[in-house]
């Protein structure tokens, strides 16, 4: 029987998906208004009933009640300076960076979940040179992976498929990259996103019962 029930599934892939695009695209008016119109901070589903996830609906909330086109300026140079630059970026969307004792990118880890997609089937088809383990890449492959579990009827390999993505190769990082977005996000939009991720990937690791790898982190 599935871990996740089938308003669950469809809960936890819309929201992969919304996070997919917010996290690894650059902020558009397009983008902002459509949260706007379909009111995603008040619709957002409840994952944790945590402290942190209504701090994130309601700064995403405000920010959106408060939008005008003269912020997108600010939008797009709170979105860089958190994950491009110039210079060093501030929360860093690559895993590898955190993993390897060097801070490489396509490092090690890398490598290891290049190796895991291609056992899986799993393939991009991106614009960029992007690493593949980009942040918003991952919310990208739960997206694809949950929208599967929802229509298969046995889903133990993809629930599996589901667990090992989470459990070795995105939470032993994410929880920093998300700290470091919260602590330097100069805009409430981010700011809430990153609260919203956490309780995000918080839920999922409570519906699944997951025990993330612990290891050393260089950043």
């Amino acid at each position: 029987m599935s871990s996740l029930t089938e308003n669950e599934l469809l809960e936890y892939q819309g929201i992969a998906r919304i996070l997919h695009n917010v996290l690894f695209n650059d902020p558009t008016p397009e983008l902002i208004q459509s949260f706007i119109e379909h009111d995603v901070a008040q619709s957002w589903p409840e994952f944790t009933g945590s402290a942190r996830e209504s701090s994130g609906r309601e700064l995403l909330s405000n920010y959106l009640g408060q939008w005008t086109t003269d912020k997108q300026q600010a939008l797009k140079l709170d979105y860089a300076q958190l994950f491009y630059g110039p210079g060093e970026p501030n929360a860093v969307p690559w895993g590898s960076v955190y993993l390897s004792e060097r801070q490489l990118l396509n490092d090690k880890t890398t490598l290891a979940l290049k190796a895991f997609y291609q056992e899986q089937g799993i393939s991009f088809e991106l614009d960029t040179n992007q690493p593949v383990d980009h942040i918003g890449l991952f919310f990208a492959v739960l997206d694809q992976l949950l929208t599967q579990w929802a229509q298969t009827e046995d889903s133990e390999a993809i629930e599996r498929s589901c667990m090992i993505l989470l459990q070795q190769h995105l939470l032993p990082w994410s929880g920093r990259c998300l700290e470091l977005m919260t602590e330097h996000a100069k805009t409430d939009f981010y700011r809430g996103i990153a609260l919203l991720t956490q309780a995000y990937l918080e839920g999922l690791i409570q519906r699944l019962n997951l025990v993330p790898m612990t290891t050393r982190l260089y950043r």
